[in-house]
């Protein structure tokens, strides 16, 4: 049983030993890649010593003058292209002011979907002596979820609004802007 399998081993050993003949040209042909890379990298570090370089420039006064006024047109109508789409913005938002009566709270946040629910975006500020928190927020026209979050722990709906429905175990008003 054995013999079989050494007589197939041993033939697979004398094959692996016979000389194998390679492409003479096969050196060649390695050689050329090789030199066109290095001569595709020496191009490439030629063109980044030659960028890096110090060069002195010179501009007649009056194609500078023209440099800058170009630019600053281009300056001039980006910032009214800017402009003219905030004013937009902000022609679609309402200015709401939410406000809770927590006597007893050192903090409170208005948290909702219009500031991804983060507590440090809209801090409330203490009025009359600390009782009654208050923030305005411009908001834009929709729905809006949202909960005032006392002393960084407890979660409250608005008593003044219509409560959300409790998708996340935590209690939630709704104000609707606009239409």
């Amino acid at each position: 049983m054995f013999d079989r399998d050494d007589d197939v081993l041993e033939r697979v050993v004398d094959r692996l030993r016979e000389p194998i003949e390679m492409d003479p040209t096969l050196d060649a042909r390695v050689m050329v890649r090789v030199a066109r890379s290095s001569r595709r990298l020496d191009w490439l570090t030629r063109w980044w010593d030659w960028l890096r370089q110090p060069r002195e420039v010179s501009i007649r006064p009056l194609t500078a003058l023209a440099a800058a006024a170009a630019l600053a047109g281009v300056a001039l109508w980006l910032g009214t292209k800017t402009s003219t789409q905030g004013a937009a913005g902000l022609a679609d938002t309402t200015v709401v002011e939410f406000v809770l009566v927590a006597p007893h709270a050192a903090t409170v946040s208005l948290v909702g979907d219009f500031n991804d629910w983060d507590a440090a975006t809209t801090p409330m500020h203490p009025v009359k002596n600390g009782s009654i928190w208050s923030v305005t927020v411009p908001l834009p026209a929709g729905r809006h979820r949202y909960a005032f979050l006392v002393d960084g722990a407890r979660w409250l709906a608005d008593p003044a609004a219509p409560r959300a429905p409790d998708d996340f175990g935590a209690p939630s008003s709704v104000v609707t802007v606009g239409g």
